[in-house]
């Protein structure tokens, strides 16, 4: 199967997901705490299900890893090939009853991210993209292709979370750059504005896992922009206990200083 086929089969998969997550939110849901404190809802558990009976079908020797699995303390053991999920990125967000949720689904190769899907079911956007495809966005029915754009020299668009932003260490990490616009937006959604060109700079200074930007990364990565720590190391994949470092996305040239 050539990876082209496999990422529509892996958009069919979220596709399914964000359907089951979408029922669930026009529902009155409970929401409980995992061991880490984190909500989760029904929607996490339904789409996660609904991800691993996709993935398992298609590549039924590939180990998934997933956020809630993970969570639960079942972890399987990961070498050159892997799967990374989160059912449902954004659970704040879903709870909150705010759209940016996303369905996320990544495919991992050798410590990188090689295919990536990212669903907003509530938005009916989905972000693609993978080595040798490109990245493209679907909307309304519709699939365009994407690409980071050279930063603007009349200044950075820049996007920050909206639910675990530290506004202090954000003004710090931006002090010598000039910027035009800084937005908040949810959940992985903040990768894709980079990947699609309406933002230049994701600089995300907590802490994340890998699950919560994987798939994300795969979409930057086909879309021609980069995913680096601080020290301008690319992020990799298959870490002891799968936590990021702080990290920037970026898209395409240079940024403008002050």
């Amino acid at each position: 199967m050539s990876r082209g086929e496999r990422l529509e089969r892996v958009i069919d998969t979220a596709r399914a997901a964000g359907g089951a997550v979408l029922e669930v939110y026009g529902t009155q849901f409970d929401i409980w705490s995992k061991a880490d404190g984190s909500p989760m809802t029904e929607a996490d558990e339904k789409s996660e299900a609904i991800i691993r009976s996709g993935l398992e079908s298609l590549s039924p020797d590939v180990p998934i890893v997933s956020e809630e699995a993970a969570s639960a303390g079942s972890v399987p053991q990961v070498a050159g090939q892997f799967w990374l999920v989160d059912p449902l990125d954004g659970t704040k967000e879903f709870i909150a009853r705010n759209v940016e949720f996303t369905v996320n689904i990544a495919l991992i190769e050798h410590c990188r991210p090689v295919l990536g899907v990212v669903f907003a079911p509530a938005l009916d956007r989905l972000y693609a993209g993978a080595e040798g495809v490109g990245a493209f966005v679907e909307r309304d029915g519709v699939r365009s292709p994407i690409r980071c754009r050279e930063c603007p020299e009349g200044g950075l668009t820049v996007v920050a979370s909206r639910s675990h932003s530290d506004a202090a260490a954000l003004r710090t990490f931006l002090a010598n750059r000039k910027v035009a616009l800084l937005s908040n937006a949810g959940s992985s959604l903040k990768l894709c504005l980079v990947a699609c060109g309406e933002a230049d700079l994701y600089p995300r200074l907590g802490r994340t896992m890998e699950w919560d930007i994987a798939a994300g990364h795969a979409v930057v990565n086909a879309a021609g922009g980069r995913v680096t720590s601080l020290e301008d190391t690319d992020i990799e994949y298959g870490k002891p206990g799968f936590e990021n470092p702080h990290f920037v996305v970026s898209g395409a040239g240079p940024t403008p200083d002050k």
